[in-house]
């Protein structure tokens, strides 16, 4: 009977089934351990080697490499991490990758465990429908489990049929000695498998169950298993289109190490008898049969995979700052909006939980935060500025950064509703709501600022002067909103969790006290003709929008402490 479509349509569904239980085991473990995982990132990228073991077991514990990669590729981008952290994470990933294939090395291929994935289901089915989370994120890693070695049981039932239409696969045989081109071809076949399928394990996986029976010889097998392992770098490049400047440096240093990686490791398959080393190994050192025997070929491929990626990061570690120095010199920076006023949406644009995903909102809304204390200080240099030219480019400057707020509060608030539409804890769900509302204040903290740049113009043109107290009593005002502003910024870029607002309420009580008072002196000075109408007009909108700013501050933190 020869390959038929029924077969192509099997082998398909099978590998959609053990990419999803992936899916599923990753994400679960992403619900259940999210601020554990991002402690890793905070804790351990103090140095290159804990970089190394965070991008490792982050790797290990969601099965996924592009996960954990796109992962730092994210937080370099909202400045979580800096671009050196995430090179030595990315190091982690690339050993990490190695897991899933050891794994299913192990268990996949052993005849008496094929059934167990239907107890597997068993105990996680009614998991799944627990009322509590943990118990529910649990089930959905043992389903995702069951569903992984299905998939796997389909893909190797299904491939014995191949072998009555073997004219497929007849270019493989004979090509026991590859020479570096015939590498080459293999390598690409192997990244052209990973492009197809979207997941690197999945593509070695399948490349051991061809392996596995007989389909393809070892020697063919390795050069696809390395091209598989470059593949991953085109879904890191993929997740940084849309990033900032440094969203694409770090993932400019990924493809940089894997490229690194792919050739010299293509120059040892050709030049020295790198299978017969592996072969070595298994025989001696791990007591089981020939790695060129089909039996124990997928633990071959698993051997290979993860010594060459040790190997690779033993060498690659002792260069970070000359492939940080390399990704800079070759992507430039746009400019200050490139690489602080944008919020960048990874891949999909979501991390895989809304915990992760909130994270790159908080550091998003904090430079929401600086740039609001930019306008402030431009305000205040335009209160005293006489040149002309120079309030002109003041007055542009503004203006440039209200419409940066407006653009920032769009794609947050786009984003925060997408988290909002998965499912998510009560607690995320506090914190998106306080977000949406303290990006609101942000912006209009912005309009207001741009607003008080228009009357200042208006006073500058129309040669409108203030009295030297009504000059000071602005600048004190402004001092008061500055130290406002500053608590506020230490409150967005605080756990949010920690956060209490009482030196907020301080400061904006001052700050009400302090507009008050000069309304009571302004009214006074009115009354007894002391300035201009049109100097009163325009002192009296100043000292009100300052307080109008102070009122959106503390709003900012009550959405901070989930008070909204």
């Amino acid at each position: 009977m020869g390959f038929t479509f029924i077969d192509t349509l099997r082998i398909i569904g099978a590998l959609g089934l053990f990419i999803y239980g992936i899916k599923i085991m990753s994400e679960s473990i992403q619900k259940s351990f999210g601020p554990a995982l991002k402690m890793l990132f905070n804790v351990m990228t103090k140095n290159r080697f804990s970089g190394i073991i965070a991008g490792f077991m982050i790797t290990s514990l969601v099965f996924s490499s592009s996960s954990a990669t796109v992962m730092a590729v994210s937080f370099v981008n909202t400045g979580l991490i800096t671009l050196a952290e995430s090179v030595s994470i990315m190091l982690g990933a690339n050993v990490g990758a190695t897991v899933i294939s050891w794994l299913v090395s192990v268990f996949g291929f052993n005849a008496d465990f094929s059934f167990i994935y239907l107890m597997i289901f068993a105990i996680g089915t009614p998991l799944i429908f627990s009322s509590k989370n943990k118990l529910k994120y649990i089930g959905e890693f043992i389903f995702g489990v069951a569903l992984l070695f299905l998939g796997l049981s389909e893909i190797i039932a299904t491939i014995p049929n191949l072998n009555d239409s073997n004219y497929l696969f007849s270019f493989y045989e004979n090509t026991s000695s590859l020479n570096f081109f015939n590498n080459i071809f293999f390598v690409l076949v192997g990244v052209l498998l990973t492009i197809i399928l979207q997941s690197s394990s999945a593509s070695i996986v399948f490349t051991q169950v061809l392996c596995f029976n007989g389909i393809i010889p070892f020697e063919v097998a390795i050069p696809m298993v390395l091209g598989q392992n470059f593949g991953r770098t085109i879904n890191t490049e993929i997740a940084s289109i849309t990033g900032n400047v440094f969203a694409k440096r770090s993932a400019r240093i990924h493809s940089l190490v894997n490229i690194f990686g792919l050739v010299w490791m293509l120059i040892f398959l050709s030049v020295f008898p790198v299978l017969d080393g592996l072969d070595y190994i298994m025989i001696e050192v791990f007591r089981l049969d020939s790695v060129f025997q089909s039996n124990s070929a997928p633990i071959g491929i698993a051997l290979f995979h993860s010594l060459y990626n040790i190997i690779n990061v033993g060498i690659m570690i002792w260069f970070i700052p000359q492939l940080v120095s390399l990704a800079t010199n070759t992507i430039k920076s746009k400019g200050d909006t490139d690489e602080e006023f944008r919020l960048e949406h990874i891949s999909t644009g979501i991390m895989a939980t809304p915990e992760m995903s909130i994270i790159e909102a908080q550091k998003e809304i904090a430079k929401f935060g600086k740039l609001i204390n930019k306008m402030n200080e431009l305000i205040k240099t335009l209160l005293t500025e006489q040149d002309a030219k120079k309030v002109d480019t003041i007055i542009h400057k503004i203006k440039k950064y209200e419409n940066i707020t407006d653009e920032i509060e769009q794609d947050v608030a786009d984003y925060l509703t997408k988290i909002s539409q998965g499912e998510m804890s009560e607690n995320s769900s506090i914190q998106i709501r306080g977000m949406l509302s303290i990006i609101g204040d942000l912006e209009r903290i912005g309009d207001i600022y741009y607003q008080i740049s228009k009357v200042l113009e208006r006073k500058f043109e129309e040669k409108i002067w203030f009295t030297p107290e009504q000059r000071k009593n602005i600048l004190d005002m402004l001092v008061i909103l500055d130290e406002a502003l500053t608590i506020m910024q230490k409150n967005l870029t605080s756990n949010y969790a920690d956060v209490t607002k009482k030196q907020a309420v301080d400061i904006e009580q001052a700050l009400n006290l302090y507009r008050k008072k000069l309304r009571k002196e302004h009214y006074k000075n009115v009354e007894q003709g002391a300035y201009s109408f049109q100097n009163a007009a325009i002192y009296s909108d100043l000292f009100n929008s300052l307080e109008k700013v102070g009122d959106h501050v503390i709003n900012v933190t009550e959405g901070v402490v989930g008070e909204i």
